[in-house]
């Protein structure tokens, strides 16, 4: 029997083994564990797909992905990314007994761009890279149960040490793809991202920036984002937003003073930036950081974004 259809539920929905859940958090990471019949197995629908991105490993039985046009199965050591925006049909494969993945949810930063263009089949937008040697799989899975257990530490720092995993993850899935060269960054790349780290402040302008690194303007927006997959100024915005999260953790300074140390005057705009790439406002984040509790509460170990 195929898995079954679920709708989605119109309520808050504070499992994320179930249909309904917001997934506000910027990471979110479990297992997924569906056996034939169980209460798991149900196909995950998502026409619009989802705000962030999702990146699933296969540890036990089989799945089945709509992509594009396609519909195809995959398993063990099967790597899949789903971009933001790309629609979600997925579940237990008809002919397996089971399917068990690993999986984090997560709002990439601006510099991971490049790590996450991954091939895709014809048509499709889901990326996928298999791992075909046991002792790679082992590595992959360790270090989704990482990501999953360092962010559920219940300190105030264990969503950016899950980032922090997550990013090698993401790391070592682009060293394996097929065909993969390592390319050093340029030397005045580096050093346009140290300025602009040193002075995050400042609203240093492009021609500044070019001039510390001796460029014209035009030749460092190019090279910046041929080597990091984004725009100069998205990549300080990055930085920017880093900072102010840690911050907010780590101290008790008013907003208005963590806004104007990180380089925006105006608290309401510095706000808006914070929620468009955060999800909540910077009094919000820092006050469930205060709270530091599981966000997962009393939720089973396994969860899998429904």
């Amino acid at each position: 029997m195929a898995p079954r259809r679920l709708p989605q539920a119109s309520a808050q929905q504070l499992n994320p083994l179930l249909p309904g859940y917001s997934f506000n958090l910027y990471l979110v990471a479990g297992l997924t564990p569906i056996e034939r019949g169980g209460t798991l197995d149900f196909t995950i629908d998502r026409p619009g797909g989802m705000k962030g991105w999702i990146i699933n490993l296969t540890v036990q039985g089989q799945g089945s992905v709509r992509d594009g046009d396609q519909t195809s199965e995959f398993g063990l050591g099967d790597v899949l990314l789903f971009p933001a925006g790309t629609p979600h049909y997925y579940g237990r494969a008809p002919d397996s007994d089971s399917w068990y993945h690993r999986w984090v949810y997560f709002r990439p930063r601006g510099f991971w761009a490049a790590w996450l263009q991954w091939p895709t089949r014809a048509g499709g937008k889901v990326g996928r890279l298999h791992l075909a040697d046991p002792a790679l799989r082992r590595e992959f899975e360790q270090l989704f149960i990482d990501i999953d257990t360092t962010h559920r530490g219940g300190k105030r720092t264990s969503e950016e040490l899950a980032i922090n995993l997550l990013e090698r993850l993401l790391i070592r899935c682009h060293e394996e793809m097929p065909g993969f060269q390592s390319r050093p960054l340029d030397p005045r790349v580096l050093a346009a991202c140290q300025h602009i780290a040193n002075h995050l402040a400042r609203e240093l302008t492009l021609d500044e920036i070019a001039q510390h690194v001796c460029l014209s303007p035009s030749r460092l927006a190019h090279l910046f984002r041929d080597q990091m997959g984004v725009s100069l100024v998205r990549w300080r915005e990055d930085q920017r937003v880093i900072l102010a999260k840690h911050m907010l953790q780590s101290t008790t300074a008013p907003v208005s003073a963590i806004a104007g140390r990180v380089g925006y005057d105006d608290q309401l705009y510095f706000s808006r930036v914070f929620r468009k790439r955060v999800g909540v406002s910077p009094t919000e984040f820092r006050r469930s950081s205060e709270e530091a509790h599981d966000p997962w509460g009393d939720l089973p170990a396994a969860g899998a974004p429904a």
